[in-house]
């Protein structure tokens, strides 16, 4: 998707956001920065994470705002790209004089920002990422809203074994998030006394996934976990299947659950997803009800999904520690407020921040993706 008709899709306060002036913060707003992918084949996982985002900040400053100031979010494409994303952070800090960064999405991206973020004492919140790396060692100004993948392949790992299957291979991006979630699939295996039956690998940005079904599929593994984002794991289910394999897909949460229900259509069927965020398309919890809401307020094009989701519950975390850090807050404030968050209910999803615990959940669970677009429980 060209970069032109990507933005077109963003909401239209997150499209105001780009054209902010470079100013610092006034006492009649807070600006945040947000690098992630707008472009490029993982386009749909920033699109939606600042479209959920821009969807609370919007109802909050219609509500007048944090103290009397408003939240503008403003957003740069990095086409999922650690260099652009660098390069992104280095202009929102230094020529933006962002209040804080917000919103980050993927480990490479991130990994490639937080150290600007330490080095300038900038707040770092929500990335949308399960990395350890970005957890450890401990970053005073980051602040994590979901579960790590450690949590998630943990859950992933526990059900496997739990019905007998034993044969469990990894399909993974070649990078830091790959690795990742390599490294939690291998650390729940050898809880077990067992090991990856195989691993194959896939470039990032890239659906060139020829290499990876021949070192999985003649293996013949129970299931594969996958750490991609949705257009290669697509195209690793669509080639393994072709190549005959009838076993189990398993995916972490970043890859973009209803991305990867569009880009399959019907070979969705019996996909499992695991997430870390409330269910998104009932009223089952009060904060899944607000964001319905906000949904349907939005109108347009604007649809439920995981990503979405996690892009507003991060907002709402972020706009109560705004809350918190006083009527003339600071980079310093926020951060103090956001440590007094102990299990703070966003509405059915608690939240915990401490001084020295800035791990905000570890809830997951697991979905299925049906065959019409649908994502059940």
């Amino acid at each position: 998707m060209h970069r032109r008709k990507a933005l077109s899709l963003i909401a239209g306060g997150s499209a105001a956001a780009l054209a902010l002036p470079a100013l610092a913060q006034s006492e009649r707003r807070i600006v945040l920065g947000q690098s992630c992918a707008l472009s490029g084949p993982a386009a749909q996982l920033g699109l939606q994470m600042n479209r959920g985002a821009q969807l609370f900040f919007d109802r909050l400053n219609a509500d007048g705002g944090v103290a009397g100031r408003t939240v503008q979010l403003r957003v740069l494409d990095d086409g999922y790209e650690p260099d652009r994303c660098k390069a992104n952070t280095e202009a929102l800090i230094n020529k933006d004089s962002v209040f804080a960064l917000f919103g980050y999405v993927g480990t490479p991206t991130a990994l490639a920002a937080l150290p600007l973020a330490n080095a300038a004492a900038v707040p770092f919140f929500g990335p949308f990422t399960g990395a350890e790396a970005l957890r450890e060692p401990f970053s005073r100004q980051a602040f994590h809203v979901r579960a790590s993948y450690y949590d998630e392949t943990e859950l992933i790992v526990r059900q496997l074994t739990a019905l007998g299957l034993k044969r469990i291979a990894v399909f993974r991006q070649n990078d830091s998030y790959g690795q990742a979630g390599l490294d939690g699939v291998v650390r729940a295996l050898k809880a077990r006394q067992l090991e990856p039956a195989a691993v194959g690998l896939v470039e990032r940005n890239s659906v060139d996934v020829a290499k990876a079904v021949q070192a999985i599929v003649p293996l013949r593994p129970d299931a594969v976990v996958q750490i991609s984002a949705y257009k290669s794991c697509a195209a690793f289910i669509r080639a393994a299947r072709l190549a005959g394999y009838g076993g189990t897909f398993y995916n972490v949460s970043f890859v973009g659950t209803q991305a990867l229900a569009d880009e399959l259509g019907k070979e969705a069927l019996g996909v499992v997803v695991s997430q870390v965020m409330p269910f998104p398309f009932s009223t089952t919890t009060a904060i899944s009800r607000e964001y319905l809401e906000a949904v349907a307020q939005a109108g347009g094009d604007a649809r439920p999904n995981y990503s979405a989701m996690e892009g507003y519950v991060c907002a709402k975390v972020f706009a109560e520690g705004l809350r918190r850090a006083g009527n003339n807050p600071t980079r310093e404030s926020l951060i103090s407020g956001l440590e007094t968050l102990q299990r703070w209910d966003t509405g059915g999803f608690p939240v915990s921040f401490s001084p020295r615990n800035h791990r905000g959940s570890s809830f997951a669970e697991l979905s299925m993706l049906s065959g019409d677009g649908k994502v059940r429980r």
